[in-house]
């Protein structure tokens, strides 16, 4: 039996963790802490959940937890994740992984010294859907890649407290949204881009705003000249349901793929080449599903990691390199930069 332990009471554990676990075997959430423990009882009160812990301290020091969930601000990912390594836990650490790429590689460095598994939470990766666009693309049935376009946006309306619109505390649309995409062009070129351009659009209602990316678009290069176009925005115009796209241009023909985020919902698959056109979806439960299985695998030897360690400081690195093009700070000196005020 894996014994989870839930760091924060977090809105996203229902659909990771809640909802799937009746469709998996050998998994218990045990505990969760939250910022007080009145909060995680209540949290508890909702949830099948076996205890509250006093805080986050106590619940990495259990001796009765296997992997910790670390659904906390991205602000607060480098140092409980840390925390739990050095306890003896497994982590699945919700993305972005960190605030910027010196603090992934310092969660990355105590995983190897704590010889215990880090998962960053990119749920998409896991899921049958994204198997099949590499199978596809491995397939050569498009050819050579040439260029891809990716793009996650979605309605996020700003509200006082939203830590998604507050910099300190690892908010902004390319931290939030664009993470996935910047993942989804590198996990299907296998490789590492440069940044070659960036810009944004600003908040004009967040508190500090002038840090925040309502709207995020930056250029890649790969090696062999394949560009990479990946966009994001989570202004107030656009729709609740989330556009979720990627593009795969080749020399013979052209992959487009929507879903990636919920393609238990409704996902598709669009393959184009001279001789023909097919459109199908992929079945499957949800991206979170995976997610615990590829857990599950990974710690009982089935399996090798598909995200954490290197491929998470990398993804960080490209994150801070794309505010730095944009005229931005990263996230973590945004929050240095708030702690000298």
């Amino acid at each position: 039996m894996i014994r989870i332990g839930l760091l924060g009471a977090s809105r996203i554990a229902d659909k990771a963790i809640f909802q799937v676990l009746p469709l998996l075997n050998g998994f218990t959430v045990q505990a969760v802490a939250a910022s007080n423990k009145a909060k995680a009882q209540a949290y508890a009160d909702i949830y099948p959940i076996n205890h509250v812990a006093e805080n986050y301290q106590a619940l990495v020091a259990r001796d009765d937890i296997d992997v910790i969930y670390n659904a906390l601000p991205p602000s607060e990912h480098a140092h409980w994740t840390i925390q739990a390594l050095q306890h003896g836990k497994h982590v699945l650490c919700e993305k972005p992984f960190a605030m910027d790429a010196t603090e992934a590689g310092d969660m990355v460095q105590a995983a190897e010294v704590s010889g215990k598994l880090l998962l960053e939470a990119f749920h998409y990766r896991f899921h049958p859907l994204f198997v099949e666009v590499l199978t596809l693309v491995q397939s050569g049935v498009i050819g050579p890649l040439l260029h891809l376009r990716g793009n996650f946006s979605v309605r996020i309306p700003y509200f006082a407290g939203s830590l998604r619109h507050e910099a300190a505390l690892g908010g902004g649309a390319m931290m939030d949204l664009g993470c996935y995409p910047l993942h989804w062009v590198r996990s299907v070129m296998g490789s590492e881009p440069e940044v070659q351009s960036a810009e944004c659009i600003r908040s004009k209602t967040a508190e500090g705003g002038a840090q925040i990316d309502v709207t995020m678009q930056a250029r890649l290069k790969f090696d062999n000249a394949v560009v990479a176009d990946i966009g994001c925005s989570m202004a107030d115009h656009l729709s609740r349901m989330p556009d979720t796209s990627l593009v795969l241009e080749g020399q013979h023909g052209q992959i487009e793929v929507n879903g990636l985020i919920t393609p238990h919902l409704a996902n598709n698959i669009k393959l184009t080449t001279a001789d023909t056109e097919r459109q199908y979806s992929v079945p499957g439960h949800s991206t979170y599903y995976y997610q615990l299985l590829h857990l599950q695998d990974c710690l009982q030897g089935k399996a090798m990691p598909l995200t954490g360690g290197k491929d998470a400081i990398n993804n960080m690195q490209l994150l801070d390199q794309i505010y730095q093009q944009a005229g931005l700070l990263s996230r973590g000196l945004c929050r240095q930069q708030r702690g000298r005020q």
